[in-house]
């Protein structure tokens, strides 16, 4: 080997990441935990769905209800937490892949993040018919969404007309949207993980067929069957989506060499139980109701006030009514009344006489002429 080579193998391992050279010394304490209930607690993993809205199912998962809505069993969460985080990490050591579905608005972000830093595939803006189980045909599409990206890198859309150039980029860009996260995918994923299964029923119809181990978030609406690792939790918090979902890559990133983002991290303070959880949600309902009542109260008390501001206002505009603009008044009316008397009445027309009055007019006054011929 020259020298120039053993210089230039000396400048990369000098220029490592710290990140990578420490995620080779990580390694786990056999008494730590995965995660503490004070973190979960915290995240608002336990809050499920309105009691109106449940799975029967999960009742075994439940542990209590406040406020119309139910508590899940964190000590159940965890169990099922570190069985999946364990099944997981085993078949990313005998080098399977992982793809995370999350279709969820609150949970794109969360998911593909955790997807990138854990070196795994992820969908999350729309779920394609036959994704799993139409794998050739994806990939079709895959190649050809590859050779537009090298076309408009290397300048040959611009070779196009302009209306053909624009509909190609549109096919760019729709290609992009969806296949983005599984570019990169060359066969079928080892395990799917999945945010939502009630959202995203038809990724887990298709892991199923192809017997696909599915990992995933069950809130209390949906059905736990349909997951092969259940992990029960709240599916709507983005808080407890970052913290499972950010576990479940933990598991990956172990199995890598990396260092866990989420689990085995120490908390301090004392661990805190479901009874603690219940009172804490208790004092929190008593401080909301207190503070909406406080709210109401005040508002109530400002609007009599102003009332009172009013009414005084009005009853000082009539006390207080200077002098020169009473007697003002006073001479006003007579004036009125006077010139309301002086002027003069207002006559009436007389009717018209219509044509039966006239003729009975006439008729009256023949006879009178009668009399006076005969007096002569």
């Amino acid at each position: 080997m020259s020298e120039e080579t053993k210089v230039e193998m000396v400048e990369t391992q000098e220029t490592l990441p710290v990140e990578e050279t420490m995620a080779t010394v990580f390694e786990r304490d056999p008494d730590a935990k995965l995660v503490s209930m004070n973190t979960l607690l915290e995240a608002g993993v336990h809050f499920g769905h309105p009691t109106r809205r449940w799975n029967p199912k999960m009742g075994k998962y439940i542990y209590s209800q406040r406020n119309n809505i139910y508590i899940i069993d964190l000590s159940k969460t965890m169990d099922c937490l570190t069985t999946a985080y364990e099944a997981l990490k085993a078949i990313v050591d005998k080098g399977g892949k992982v793809l995370f579905v999350g279709t969820k608005k609150q949970g794109q972000e969360i998911v593909m993040e955790e997807a990138l830093r854990s070196g795994s595939f992820y969908v999350t803006n729309r779920w394609l018919g036959g994704t799993l189980t139409n794998f050739k045909t994806i990939q079709q599409r895959v190649r050809y969404l590859r050779e537009l990206e090298r076309n408009e890198q290397e300048g040959m859309l611009d070779l196009h007309n302009k209306k053909e150039a624009t509909k190609v980029r549109k096919t760019l860009a729709k290609l992009t949207f969806n296949l983005s996260g599984i570019k990169e995918m060359r066969k079928l994923p080892d395990a799917v993980v999945v945010l939502d299964p009630e959202m995203d029923h038809n990724a887990i119809t298709e892991a199923h067929k192809l017997r696909i181990p599915v990992f995933g978030i069950i809130d209390t609406n949906a059905d736990p069957d349909l997951l092969d690792y259940p992990i029960p939790g709240n599916d709507d918090a983005v808080k407890a989506i970052k913290l499972l979902v950010g576990i479940l890559a933990d598991a990956v990133v172990e199995s890598k060499g990396g260092v866990p983002m989420y689990a085995f991290q120490k908390v301090e303070g004392d661990e805190k139980t479901m009874e603690d959880a219940i009172k804490q949600i208790d004092k929190e309902t008593a401080e909301r109701i207190a503070a909406i009542r406080a709210q109401k109260k005040a508002k109530r008390e400002a609007q009599e006030k102003a009332l009172r501001e009013r009414n005084k206002r009005e009853q000082s505009k009539k006390e207080n009514v200077p002098v020169h603009e009473e007697k003002a008044v006073e001479e006003e009316k007579p004036v009125v009344s006077e010139q309301v008397s002086e002027e003069k009445p207002i006559e009436a027309k007389p009717a018209k006489k219509t044509r039966a009055k006239k003729a009975a007019e006439k008729v009256e006054e023949k006879p009178a002429e009668e009399e006076v011929k005969e007096q002569e």
